[in-house]
């Protein structure tokens, strides 16, 4: 599978440039992009700012993972907050780009992986319950992502959606960073150690911690810069000083760059929601 790390394209909904509520902050991100001199394109005919979610899957460099787009989050009504559905297939063929079709139903919210392995809450395994159990769901997995390792951890039922990408990242093939509010699951930990994977953690220690200090997990990654979310509040230098420590090469050539973002952090995501990386040659 391509690594975040393999990564050297970005693009973004073409809906951060054009919805007034999100230009202030598409102008920053855009300054911010430019000043390093990385490239970034926008995605047409897109539904809602969240790309990360109905996007394919890059596994390999000409092999681009579709899957079903049907979230339960966008079926129901009452939790239609993240707005309307994006229909993948009219973004990829403005774009030109060939994907291979899956019947699963997940999201790419919802997806973490290294080279090898990939990391899914088991929302994926309630969202094809009618259709597949969940050996099937997992076989499925192997097969669609072509990985050696499967791993699925229990969905957090306070946060909506069932995404894994506000849960944890990989640092390295071996290590994955696991946000602060995870830091006492058990389950969670012994888990991903049970699977062979090392842990680190992601923590902040204030007398008051913020209610979306979840979203400095939720950075932006390619080969060449982690852009980091923060909110204007303490823990903006403490996780900045975290990422430094546990990506140095990133640190070393000053390509951890922090990016205020409270504008898309109030409607349920940040930075790797909004983006959607490739590797392109």
């Amino acid at each position: 599978m391509i690594k975040p790390t393999e990564t050297n394209t970005l693009y973004f909904s073409s809906l951060l440039s054009s919805k007034e509520e999100f230009k202030s902050f598409f102008e920053a991100l855009s300054r911010t992009l430019n000043s390093l001199k990385i490239p970034f394109h926008l995605l047409p005919y897109t539904r809602d700012i969240w790309a990360r979610d109905y996007m394919p899957i890059q596994i390999g460099i000409d092999d681009f993972l579709e899957y079903r787009y049907d979230p339960d989050y966008l079926l129901s009504t009452a939790k239609q907050d993240r707005g309307s559905k994006t229909y993948t297939g009219l973004v990829c063929d403005a774009l030109g780009l060939r994907t291979r079709k899956t019947d699963l139903i997940l999201d790419g919210g919802n997806v973490v992986n290294s080279s090898k392995c990939v990391i899914l809450t088991d929302k994926v395994v309630i969202e094809n319950k009618h259709w597949y159990s969940k050996k099937q769901v997992i076989d499925k997995l192997h097969e669609d992502f072509r990985a050696e390792k499967v791993i699925l951890v229990p969905w957090d039922k306070s946060e909506p959606y069932g995404h894994i990408d506000g849960v944890l990242r990989f640092i390295n093939e071996e290590t994955v960073l696991i946000n602060d509010c995870y830091k006492d699951d058990l389950n969670l930990i012994q888990l991903l150690r049970k699977n062979g994977l090392k842990t680190e953690f992601l923590q902040f220690t204030v007398k008051k911690p913020h209610r979306d200090n979840w979203a400095y997990i939720n950075f932006l990654q390619t080969q060449d810069i982690i852009l980091m979310p923060t909110l204007g509040i303490d823990e903006d230098e403490k996780a900045f000083d975290q990422l430094g420590h546990f990506f140095p090469t990133y640190l070393k050539n000053n390509r951890i760059v922090p990016l205020r973002s409270e504008d898309i952090i109030k409607h349920g995501g940040a930075l790797n929601c909004v983006s959607w990386t490739v590797d392109e040659f």
